[in-house]
C-alpha cells in the first residue's frame, strides 16, 4: 500500500508550499505531476512561478489523466515521490475536455463524466501503490465558499468534493493549510 498525504486548502492558503516541503523531506527523487494547462497569461504567470519554487532536480510531467501511461514513464518508474499539484485542477480540465454543454446536460451526463473522473483517480493511486511510490496530492478545498451562481460551478464543486472525500479516507495524512498555517487533520 501506498502512503497517501492529501493537503488541501483555499487559494493561496500555502497547499503548494506545503507539498513542496513535505516532499523534500519525504522523497530523494521526486516527479512532480503538474495539472494545469496555461491557457492564459495568467495561468502561464502561476505556472511560471510554481515552477521556479520546485528543485531542479525534480522531474515534471504535465499531465491530468491516462495515468496509467505512468507505468511507462522512466522518471516515474525511479522515483520514490510523487507529487501532483492539483486534483481540483485536474477535475476541472476533464470536466472542460468533455465538450458538454453544461447548462443543458442530464444527470446522467454528469454522472458519467464524475464517474470518469473518478476512475482516473483510482488508477492514478493503484499505478502509485503497485509501484510502491509516497504521494503526496493537493486539492482546493471547495466546500468552503459561496454556493456558485451558474450549474458548471456547482457541478464543479459537487465532484471535486467528492474526489476530495474519496482522496482523504484512502491518504494516511491530511493537511489543510489557512494563512500559510499547516493543520494535521488526519
Amino acid at each position: 500500500m501506498a502512503e497517501i498525504i492529501v493537503i488541501t486548502g483555499g487559494a493561496r492558503s500555502g497547499k503548494s508550499s506545503l507539498a513542496e516541503t513535505k516532499a523534500k523531506e519525504l522523497g530523494c527523487k521526486v516527479v512532480y505531476i503538474a495539472t494545469a494547462i496555461a491557457f492564459d497569461e495568467g495561468m502561464k504567470d502561476r505556472i511560471s512561478k510554481h515552477k521556479a519554487s520546485r528543485p531542479n532536480t525534480w522531474t515534471t510531467i504535465e499531465m491530468y489523466k491516462n495515468f496509467s501511461e505512468l507505468e511507462k514513464n522512466q522518471d516515474f518508474i525511479e522515483a520514490d515521490l510523487i507529487l501532483l499539484d492539483c486534483m481540483t485542477l485536474m477535475v476541472s480540465n476533464i470536466l472542460l475536455d468533455s465538450g458538454i454543454d453544461f447548462d443543458k446536460c442530464s444527470m446522467d451526463e454528469i454522472e458519467l463524466i464524475e464517474k470518469n473522473i473518478l476512475n482516473e483517480v483510482i488508477g492514478l493511486l493503484e499505478i502509485v501503490a503497485k509501484l510502491g511510490k509516497k504521494l503526496i496530492i493537493v486539492t482546493n478545498e471547495v466546500g468552503m465558499g459561496l454556493v456558485p451562481s451558474y450549474r458548471l460551478g456547482n457541478i464543479f464543486r459537487d465532484i471535486a468534493g467528492r474526489v476530495n472525500q474519496y482522496l482523504a479516507k484512502q491518504a494516511n495524512e491530511v493537511y489543510i493549510t489557512v494563512s500559510g498555517i499547516p493543520i494535521k487533520i488526519k
